[in-house]
């Protein structure tokens, strides 16, 4: 073998030992970022109102979610986004959060103080919430049911009912609006 044939051959096994130790890629230890995954985010239905009908619109939590937690996001109202969409919301806006009570298929809601008494289509918009949220919470708990009853009840007595039998579907694609069924009967 000749020189240079053997100094060609040194300099090409240089070469590629240098391009296989380094690989472009800098040596790190951990990196801190973020929280750690905790698996997937809870999501809500919300039902907001376009064109004299329900529209539900699907929102995913981040932390901890829950029924209080989905009303008092609907309370928030459409975001900007679902308000370029044409949703609106009749619900009133709320300094205090409502209290919500669970047991078992029957959920109540009850409004603070100096609420008005909600129009049909805003109990429709509370009710169905409420449902879906009670729904999700509940799909693999033994107790879980397919059908939630919520009762709303506000200052001066005034008091309704509905249940998730009138809601418009929960199991359409995120995002989608959908349109309403009837809303719910308002008690005496």
């Amino acid at each position: 073998m000749s020189r240079t044939r053997r100094s060609s051959r040194s300099a090409l096994l240089l070469t590629a030992a240098f391009l296989l130790s380094s690989c472009g890629i800098p040596e790190t230890g951990v990196v801190e970022a973020g929280e750690p995954a905790t698996g997937i985010r809870p999501a809500y239905v919300l039902y907001f109102v376009g064109e004299g009908t329900l529209l539900a619109v699907r929102r995913h939590v981040f932390g901890p979610g829950g029924i209080e937690t989905a009303v008092a996001m609907l309370f928030q109202g459409p975001e900007a986004q679902e308000r370029r969409k044409g949703m609106t919301t009749e619900l009133p806006p709320m300094r205090y959060a409502p209290t919500v009570r669970t047991d078992g298929g029957r959920l109540s809601i009850e409004l603070p103080d100096r609420t008005a008494p909600l129009t049909g289509t805003a109990l429709a918009q509370l009710v169905c919430t409420a449902a879906d949220a009670r729904l999700v919470e509940t799909q693999d708990a033994d107790t879980a049911s397919t059908h939630v009853t919520v009762t709303v009840t506000g200052p001066g007595g005034w008091r309704a009912e509905g249940s998730s039998a009138t809601c418009p579907s929960m199991t359409g694609p995120a995002d989608s609006p959908r349109p309403t069924g009837t809303p719910p009967t308002r008690l005496p």
